[in-house]
């Protein structure tokens, strides 16, 4: 069992131009207190070859974390088009949303996004410049990957831990085994 569980993630201003920020409300749950922060962290990936191009969008401490229901907003800003090859700009590319313990990434969210011209035409007709302030991205929300790693939550006790990371590869799994409900109020 993990100290935290993340319950919902949901993702804000999707759909929404390239260069607007990220906003990402997340809901998670801790079991036992923790005596250190929680790092979360937000990835752009800007090349599916090369990962030189991935830009960290932001990075965050959260505690301290103490038993409980929590829930707060991840606002990143867009990624650095600059820092992003033109024929990588157009098409499918990957977000991830992580989550650290003393250094120990535990979770891994990821998500395909799908940037695309807001005009039909220069979807038609691409121009060979890229028109940035004309991309549309689009998060595809429900269908997240969930990759889990085993860590020690209590590194005082010097317990290792052997057990292989779990992953969920089909989005049928998640739905079934990792669907995080929707938010409550009540929290």
């Amino acid at each position: 069992m993990t100290a935290i569980n993340i319950t919902n993630v949901t993702i804000l201003d999707n759909s929404a131009p390239f260069l607007c920020p990220f906003q990402f409300q997340i809901s998670y749950e801790c079991s036992v207190p923790l005596k250190d922060d929680l790092e979360w962290k937000l990835i752009y990936v800007g090349s599916a070859e090369d990962e030189t191009y991935d830009q960290l969008l932001e990075s965050v401490l959260v505690g301290p974390v103490n038993v409980g229901n929590y829930r707060f907003v991840l606002q990143a800003d867009p990624p650095d088009p600059s820092k992003i090859c033109e024929a990588d700009i157009i098409g499918v590319t990957v977000l991830l949303l992580t989550c650290s313990y003393m250094g120990q990434e535990f979770i891994r969210v990821g998500y395909y996004v799908n940037n695309d011209y807001d005009d039909d035409q220069l979807r038609e007709e691409p121009p060979q410049k890229v028109f940035i302030d004309r991309v549309l991205r689009n998060i595809l929300a429900d269908k997240p990957r969930v990759t889990k790693f085993p860590i020690n939550f209590q590194p005082e006790n010097n317990e290792h831990v052997q057990e292989a990371a779990e992953s969920i590869d089909h989005p049928s799994d998640i739905n079934e085994q990792e669907q995080l409900p929707p938010p409550s109020l009540d929290d």
